[in-house]
This record gives structure tokens, C-alpha cells and sequence, in this order.
């Protein structure tokens, strides 16, 4: 242990350091980096998920570090790299222009009319795509280094390059999606990668071998149509119907349990913000009534790891640009980081 960890008092107040959570870590000290990804292009609804990740950093010296699945957990080093600037100027950028490109297809015209909107299109698509191999270059530097990685968005679109990265070093593992949207639209709004098409991008990774959805309350036919064609890769735990057995008597540690047994050994979790109860992360992008309390969210996660599955990456995405927001999605990076495994 490094001699600013050995000096460190995780009692103490929390430090603004320019780490998440004021932890005494750089880059060669940390376990587990975090790559901020400032993204929400193609957001369909609400803005402002790009300012999550800085939110999130602002919000966690406010947290205390024990935590009782891992009173110790912070000593596994968690380091946040700098946000890039020029990604945010990007996203900036390029979120106006996609609304323009929204707002003719909300008014039931076709793109096809004016050919300036097509081109733009291809850029954005492009753009979008620069930002994928961005953070696959980052992830993939620091699994070379021997790092563990978690990433913040932006909006859902923005893990997609990590989720990549990771099928470069692990040849099975499943995703435990926790959302109010399924993101299995081929292409949404015309947007290759667009927040509501992260999870039909993830599906063409062989490596992926199961993708587990919980808290699905706003979803297309075509989702349920591919759901249900998936010869079970794909497997939905709907809100209403999870309510629905709670409400009959079943427990939420049983259908944990139910859920947990369809993932593999190794899982990387995508948490978006808008699965839990609107409640508590009420300026996430697309907010959606019902969802899971944030115990529930962490007891499911629990019950992963209890299982004796390893999880071996996260994303947290959709955070909204509110403090409360970031309070909360702090509080989330904090348990999952807590909840991977290291070994």
C-alpha cells in the first residue's frame, strides 16, 4: 500500500482532490478505473446526461466510504480519469444538430426530403462512432496495464466501445441490464448508436452469451418480437410483471434469485439510471413511473455476487444534471465498484 493510502482516514472528511469520492489514488495506484464518457448525442427526450459524470465527481466526497458488503473496499484504489473536454464541446455540438434530425421525424417527415439532413445524418453516425473507438482505445489501454473499468455516461450509447473492449479478454459473459427501456432497436431514429440501441449493438458481440434485462416498463413490439425470438439470449424481467409477484407474495430475494440463475459466471452490469423509481434520479433522460428502489436495485447485485458470479465491469448511465442526481449516482458507482471482483 502506497504511502498516501497508508496516511489515508476514510473517516475522515471527504477531500476534493479532483477524485471521485477525494480518494488518494492516480492511475498507477487505482484497481479500478473510471472513464467518463460526457455523450448524449442521440437523446430523444431529456438533456443533460452529457454533465453526469461531473456531477457524480462533485457529489461523492459527500459519501462516506463504509459500506457493509465491503468495509474495505475503497482500499482496492478507485481512480476517475479527467473528463475530455473535447468530447463534451463535441457532444455539444452534435446534440443540436441530432434535435434538428429529431424534430423533422417527430413532425412525421422523412429525412430523405431534404439531403442536407441525410449527410448530417452520416455525420452524426460517424461522430458517434469516433467516440465508440475512443473509449475502446481507453479501456483497452488499462486491461493491457491490468485495471479493472467502469465507465460514466452520458446517456446509454455511451459504454458500447468498453462493452467491446471487454470481449477482447473475456470469451463468455452476460449482461445484468438494469433499465425502464429495453435499447433493442435496430437503429433508432436513423442514429447507428443511439441511446435507445445500445443493447441491439451489444447483441451483435458473439462473446456476449446473455443479456438479462430488469425493471423493462416502456418497450416496442419490436423489442418484445426479438426478446422473444432470442432462443432465451435475451431475457426480460418486466416491472409490471415483477409488481405483479410482489404483490401476489412472491420476495424480492426469490426473484433475485430466479433472475440471477440465467446469467453466466462472469457479468458486467449496465445500470441506467431511469430503471429506478423516478423518484430518485428524476432528471435522468427518459423517466419512466414505477422501477426498482435503489435497495432493491443493490440487493439484486448482491445475490450476483453471492452466487459466486464474478462481475468484472459496470456502466452508469442516464444520470441526470440535477445534485440529487448525482447524489444518488454516486452512491451507485460507489457499491458496484465495491461489488467487483478484483482477483
Amino acid at each position: 500500500m502506497n504511502k498516501p493510502v497508508q496516511n489515508y482516514n476514510p473517516s475522515d472528511v471527504g477531500q476534493i482532490n479532483g477524485n471521485i469520492f477525494g480518494l488518494p489514488f492516480n492511475y498507477n495506484s487505482a484497481n479500478l478505473i473510471i472513464v467518463p464518457v460526457p455523450w448524449e448525442v442521440t437523446v430523444s427526450y431529456g438533456a443533460g446526461t452529457a454533465n453526469a459524470p461531473q456531477r457524480i465527481i462533485e457529489a461523492s466526497p459527500q459519501l462516506d466510504l463504509f459500506d457493509f458488503d465491503n468495509p474495505d473496499g475503497w482500499k482496492q484504489g478507485i481512480f476517475m480519469m479527467e473528463i475530455p473536454q473535447d468530447i463534451l464541446d463535441k457532444n455539444k455540438y452534435y446534440r443540436q444538430q441530432a434535435a434538428t434530425i429529431i424534430e423533422r421525424l417527430e413532425q412525421g417527415k422523412a429525412l430523405t426530403d431534404e439531403p442536407n439532413l441525410t449527410l448530417l445524418l452520416t455525420e452524426i453516425n460517424q461522430a458517434c462512432k469516433n467516440v465508440n473507438q475512443w473509449l475502446f482505445n481507453k479501456c483497452q489501454k488499462a486491461i493491457n496495464d491490468g485495471k479493472k473499468v467502469a465507465v460514466i455516461g452520458g446517456d446509454h450509447a455511451s459504454p458500447l466501445g468498453y462493452i467491446q473492449a471487454l470481449a477482447n479478454s473475456h470469451s463468455n459473459y452476460g449482461i445484468l441490464h438494469i433499465d425502464a427501456h429495453a435499447d433493442l432497436r435496430n437503429a433508432y431514429e436513423g442514429f447507428e448508436f443511439s441511446h435507445a440501441s445500445i443493447m441491439y449493438n451489444a447483441m451483435k458481440i458473439p462473446q456476449i452469451s446473455k443479456l438479462v434485462q430488469v425493471g423493462l416498463r416502456d418497450i416496442c413490439q419490436d423489442e418484445v418480437d426479438m426478446i422473444n425470438q432470442s432462443n432465451n439470449r435475451i431475457v426480460a424481467f418486466y416491472d409490471p410483471i415483477i409488481k405483479q409477484k410482489l404483490y401476489s407474495g412472491s420476495t424480492w430475494i426469490d426473484l433475485c434469485k430466479e433472475i440471477v440463475n440465467h446469467l453466466p459466471e462472469q457479468v458486467y452490469i449496465s445500470f441506467d439510471a431511469d430503471g429506478l423509481d423516478p423518484k430518485l434520479c428524476s432528471n435522468t433522460g427518459t423517466p419512466v413511473p414505477g422501477g426498482l428502489e435503489l435497495e432493491q436495485a443493490f440487493c439484486l447485485i448482491r445475490e450476483v455476487v453471492k452466487s459466486g458470479r464474478k462481475i468484472i465491469g459496470f456502466d452508469v448511465c442516464e444520470v441526470g444534471d440535477a445534485e440529487w442526481d448525482g447524489n444518488v449516482g454516486a452512491r451507485v458507482v460507489l457499491k458496484l465498484a465495491y461489488f467487483m471482483d478484483f482477483s
